[in-house]
Order: structure tokens, then sequence, then C-alpha cells
């Protein structure tokens, strides 16, 4: 063999990402495809991603059977727009829907839309949070939204999944018909289980959060939430299983973005938007493996049309990774972009977000606007409420703790991190003469972006009227049937 040959043949199997097969899958063969989306779930939360304190035993057997995703990234992180643009492959201000509780624009394609055509079954269990209907004509499995016990007159934020209905529609599913299933858990969205399972003086406190009691209970209770989320996750493989699917469906684990914790929910910083990303895939992707491919959950939608069988839609803002999956490549994208706009009169204070590999550039639109979410404002339920007074109380006794509320509630009109060395994202490196050239092609592709985008917007989200009492919200948090 020549050195030429033999140098080719080297470049392709260092090209092969660890996890996935050499052999080509066959997409548009009638894979079965299941989209399981955590409710608010931090990255760093689960085994597969390192935790060592959390018990989810069910998500670390399937990533053994995975490829986990490295470098995943939320569209929004709220959840009405990030699921919005996991269902879409369009970015928020795109499809419209840039608001939390917000509508998607008329005439926008949903992932029903794409795949109906190719002879699939499209259908949700658990929270929807998107719409409207006409363009989420989604089939709804029937009595997965169930109020917590004890929540039955205002479930409210205490809506909780059935798993038994899902299990029921699997069975009945036709061998020869293939059929797409979104599992949305309601877990680990607040309100957190009161009854918590977790010590909270053995839960881990982030450094960028104040230790108090009040916050390692609240961890606690968190944690016993992702606990829950796992254990339905654990049914429904087991429900594959038993109905003889597993062996011809594609199982994706995913969340729409990061917990409802400061400096997380409804921020630009990695805790929001990096989102835990698994797939699973018999025949071709061999478990195990890992890829630091740099994507965005924009690209699910033409991602699963291409390993359906179709021709993934080229006028959207996702890129199909089914070449990662098949290990034909083992990069993706360069950069990655996410959008924050508002949520009600809670959180006003509208960014966006450029992202690559390494650093991440955020521009705050409206700096001068006293950065507050639901964690310190809401009163009405638990997410925050519980803990935020003893973060107040501290700040007034120390250094620590007086700098973490000064950061919450104040936002430079720039932000630059690397995040191979500050992967905290606590010194920003906007100001430093060393990142001016850097910091200066980030602004310049952030503004080509954001005019591709048709993104004007400069200030916090327009407040539509509230809808009135008996009409049916344009995105209901659940379907009720």
């Amino acid at each position: 063999m020549n050195r030429t040959i033999l140098a080719f043949f080297i470049c392709i199997h260092l090209a092969v990402p660890a996890g996935a097969q050499k052999t080509k899958p066959q997409p548009g063969k009638g894979y079965n495809i299941v989209l399981f989306i955590a409710d608010d779930l931090g990255v760093n939360d689960i085994t597969p991603y390192g935790n060592k304190i959390v018990h989810t035993p069910n998500l670390e057997k399937f990533s053994k059977e995975s490829l986990l995703f490295k470098k995943a990234f939320a569209g929004s992180p709220t959840c009405g727009p990030s699921r919005s643009t996991i269902f879409t492959g369009l970015m928020p201000i795109r499809h419209g829907g840039h608001g939390n509780h917000s509508g998607v624009s008329p005439g926008t394609r949903s992932l029903v839309q794409y795949l109906q055509p190719l002879g699939y079954r499209v259908a949700i269990a658990g929270k929807l949070h998107v719409g409207p209907e006409e363009i989420f004509p989604f089939e709804h499995v029937s009595k997965t939204n169930v109020p917590e016990p004890g929540h039955e007159k205002k479930p409210g934020l205490n809506y909780d999944l059935n798993m038994g209905p899902v299990d029921q529609w699997l069975r009945r599913q036709q061998k020869d018909t293939p059929f797409m299933l979104i599992v949305a858990d309601h877990s680990p969205h607040v309100v957190w289980p009161e009854k918590y399972t977790y010590d909270p003086d053995k839960v881990d406190i982030p450094g960028k959060h104040i230790d108090t009691k009040e916050t390692r209970v609240a961890r606690a209770r968190y944690y016993t939430d992702i606990s829950k989320m796992d254990n339905n996750l654990g049914r429904l493989l087991s429900s594959l299983e038993k109905n003889g699917l597993a062996e011809n469906t594609i199982v994706i684990f995913t969340a729409d973005q990061g917990p409802q914790w400061p400096f997380a929910k409804w921020n630009l910083y990695d805790d929001g938007i990096a989102t835990p990303l698994m797939v699973r895939w018999p025949g071709t992707i061999k478990g195990g493996g890992q890829t630091s491919a740099l994507v965005s959950l924009a690209d699910l939608t033409p991602t699963i049309v291409e390993a359906a069988g179709g021709e993934a839609p080229r006028d959207i803002d996702g890129q199909s990774f089914l070449p990662v999956l098949t290990g034909a490549k083992d990069t993706h994208s360069e950069y990655v972009f996410a959008t924050h706009t508002g949520d009600k009169m809670m959180n006003r204070a509208p960014a966006r977000m450029l992202r690559t590999e390494r650093y991440k550039y955020i521009l705050n639109l409206a700096p001068e606007i006293l950065y507050t979410t639901h964690i310190d404002l809401a009163k009405d339920h638990d997410g925050g409420r519980e803990y935020w007074d003893s973060w107040r109380a501290k700040s007034f006794a120390g250094p620590h703790a007086a700098a973490v509320l000064w950061r919450y509630h104040n936002r430079p009109e720039e932000e630059l991190y690397d995040l191979e060395t500050d992967p905290q994202e606590l010194h920003n490196l906007a100001a430093d003469p060393g990142y001016a050239e850097l910091i200066a092609r980030y602004r310049i592709k952030m503004a080509e972006w954001r005019t591709q985008q048709h993104d004007s917007f400069t200030g916090p989200e327009e407040i539509k009227e509230t809808p009135q009492k008996g009409k049916k919200p344009v995105a209901p948090y659940v379907f009720l049937d």
C-alpha cells in the first residue's frame, strides 16, 4: 500500500468520533424516534455529566448505550421559546415565540408538518407550552398531565408526568407505522418536592451561590426532583423494551434549558443554556462515546427529519448533525447563538449570546435595567422565595455574599468569558485590552447574525394583554385530554 492510500485510510479512521459506528445507517427504514425532554435541568446535575451526588441510575445506563454531546446549547434559557426552537428548528426571534408563554408566528412549520408526510405519527405526552395548536398539532397522549397529590384544585406548577398512559400508547403502536413520540417531563421544574431524599448537609453548593441552610434544603429538593425525572426515563426505556420497540427506536434525551437557580434559567451563562444531549441509536451508535461537536437544540428538528428519511429543511436555522451520529464527522458548528427576551413582568433584561467551543460573548441590550427574576420576586410559590431572604441577610455580613447579589442584579453591556480557563464565567474579559481583537470580531459576528434573524429588539419584550378569563392561552402549559 503506497503512502497516499495509507494516509487516506488514517484520516478516515480519525474522523470517526468515539461512540459512533462505521457502518452506514439506513434512515427512512421505519425507525421510531422518541425525544425525552427534562424540564429545567442543569447539564452538570446528572451522573453522566460528572455529578457525584445525584442518583440517576437510568441516565447512567442510558449514557453507556448512547453518544453523549459535551457542548449542546438551548436557543433560549426560558421554557416556551426553547421548546418552540426544538420543535421548529428556528431561533426564538425568527419563530416569533421569543417571550415566554407566547405563540409562534403564523405560517411557521413544526416537526409535525415535516414528519407526517414521511408516514409518521407525531405525539406528545406531558408538558406542552407551545402554540398555537394549528402549528403544533401533536397527537396528545391522554391523561399524561396530572396534578401532584394535594394540588388537585390548583395544580399550576404542580403538574406531574403520568407514565402509565405512555406505556399504553406504546403498546398500541403498529409495527408497520413509525412514530415520533415526545415525552416532556415536568421535573425538575419548580415546585420541587417538599419531601426530599437527599441530605442537605451533603449536597454541593456552587461557588457563585450563597451557602445557607435554606439553600441546602432547596438543593436537596431539586436533586430529589432530578431523581424523580430519572425514574420516569427508566419507565420509558423499560416500556420500549417490554413492547418490542427498543431495537428499532432512536431515543434522544435532553432538557429545554438550565434550572431555576441564580445565573442559570433566564440567563445566557452556560448554567442557563448548556443542556444534556444523549442519543441512543441501536445498530448505528456504539454506546459510551462522547463528542465535543458544538450543537444547538435548533439542530434537533433537521436531524430528526433526516433520521426519518426526509430531507432537512433548508429555510431554518438548525443544521442536521446526523453526520456526527453516524461517524462521518466529529465537528458541527463554529458558533451557536441564544437569545433571551423576557418572562412577563418578572424578567425584563433582554440579551443575546454567541458561543464557540472556547469563548462566550454576551450582549446585554438593556444593561440599565435592574435584573430580577421569579427567584427574587415571586412570592406565590417556591423556586427562590424559600432561600432568597437568607441570601439577602448574608449579603450584609460578608463580601462574597454581597458580591453575588450585586452580580445577580447588575449586568454590563458586554461580557466575554474564556470557558476553558473560567468555566464558571466569573471573570469578564470584555474590557481587557488583550481580548480587544477577539471581542471586535464577535461584535461583528453578532451584528451579522442579528440582521439575518431580523432582530431589531433593543429593549424588554412587549407585554400583551392577559388572556380573558376562560379563554385558552395561545401556548398552554399543559393539555388535559
